[in-house]
């Protein structure tokens, strides 16, 4: 029998009603965005934790924070989400692609490091290193380079929350600043959304949250409204968070150690059934990988392989299409196709399959069946 298998869906129950419904009936000035961000702080073990609209808004209000500016440069994987660029690009600055290692498809670390000898321009602030569907790069090496060549450190793990480095938590090691979200989906029907910023410096933490509401100078009564009085300091942003979204966070990041252990399991089960079948090669992964995204390789004809799935019911993704075969980036820097290579020949070969904490055992199964089948008519 089909089924309809989804890449991603949220996992709920009702602790997201009852936080949201706490908000609703609140009778006093207790705030779910004070909750949401002193309960980031004590899961990562960062001192500061600034809470925003989006985890794109968060990435802007960094680079915001760091006061990047026209013709600046920041490093980035070339496999990373488009929201990275792109914030970068609104400060009229200039993001640097860097292509991957095979291994991970995490930012290939010798390339990065190569990149910052070459560099002869006082422009490049930084870097914005992604971590791929909650796997980890080589943090150690990329701590000592960013310090060696005195540039600031924004780790992109909107789909890392709870990731681990060495027994450490992510967001409390040695980067300026890491991005995390509760919602780590690219769904346009997203239930909710919400990004963070955690850190441990006091004044990036102080400069994002004046610049999150306006960057405005002010007293708000009991029930948060603006006094009747007040200045702008600076050019700020709208990147506050919701009470109703906190409320949803903060019940999502309550369950965050569990939904790893799922996925872990659904990784688990994954690997047991598509392990030695043909035409499918499951990348190596670290102990401490946290599978929020499952991707497999095919070796041939990924595109048609990903119709055959749909066609049964089962929905995939690509994480991620390389930034430089992307119309703007392409037109814009004038980048050809065969400029990063290994993200190119990786790219033709990905495909993520459903991977969320509420997806069943059955489920799992079904999806396993589907690909062996269709793997089996490739000739």
């Amino acid at each position: 029998m089909k089924k309809e298998v989804a890449i991603y869906k949220a996992s709920l129950d009702t602790d997201e009603l009852s936080q949201i419904r706490s908000v609703l009936e609140s009778k006093n000035d207790l705030s779910k965005v004070i909750e949401f961000e002193e309960s980031i702080t004590k899961f990562v073990g960062a001192k500061y934790a600034v809470a925003t609209a989006t985890s794109t808004a968060a990435v802007h209000l960094a680079l915001s924070a760091i006061k990047l500016k026209r013709g600046d440069k920041i490093l980035m994987s070339v496999n990373s989400f488009v929201n990275l660029p792109e914030c970068v690009r609104h400060f009229d600055a200039e993001p640097i692609f860097i292509d991957i290692n095979m291994d991970d498809m995490n930012i290939d670390v010798d390339k990065f490091e190569k990149a910052l000898e070459d560099n002869s321009s006082k422009k490049l602030r930084g870097a914005i290193i992604t971590f791929v569907g909650g796997q980890t790069p080589d943090l150690d090496r990329i701590y000592d380079i960013a310090e060696k060549y005195g540039i600031i450190l924004i780790e992109d793990c909107r789909s890392s929350l709870g990731a681990t480095y060495k027994g450490k938590k992510v967001g409390n090691l040695r980067a300026d600043m890491t991005i995390f979200s509760t919602n780590p989906s690219n769904s346009k029907y997203a239930i909710s959304r919400s990004g963070i910023i955690a850190t441990n410096n006091e004044d990036i933490a102080n400069r994002a949250k004046l610049l999150r509401t306006h960057a405005l100078t002010t007293t708000y009564d009991n029930y948060g409204n603006l006094d009747y009085v007040y200045d702008v300091v600076d050019i700020g942003h709208k990147y506050d968070l919701s009470e109703l979204d906190a409320a949803y966070a903060l019940a999502q990041l309550n369950k965050t150690e569990n939904f790893i252990k799922r996925r872990k399991e659904i990784a688990a089960l994954y690997k047991k059934r598509l392990t030695g079948v043909k035409h499918i090669t499951i990348p190596s992964h670290k102990d401490e990988h946290i599978f929020t995204q499952f991707i497999v390789k095919i070796s041939r004809n990924r595109d048609a392989f990903a119709r055959a799935l749909k066609e049964r019911g089962v929905a995939t993704g690509l994480n991620y299409i390389p930034l430089h075969l992307l119309s703007y980036y392409k037109t814009k820097y004038s980048i050809k196709i065969t400029a990063y290579s290994n993200a190119l020949n990786n790219y033709q070969q990905i495909l993520s399959l459903p991977m969320y904490a509420g997806l069943t055992d059955d489920e799992v199964n079904y999806v396993c069946d589907q690909v062996i089948e269709v793997a089996s008519e490739w000739i």
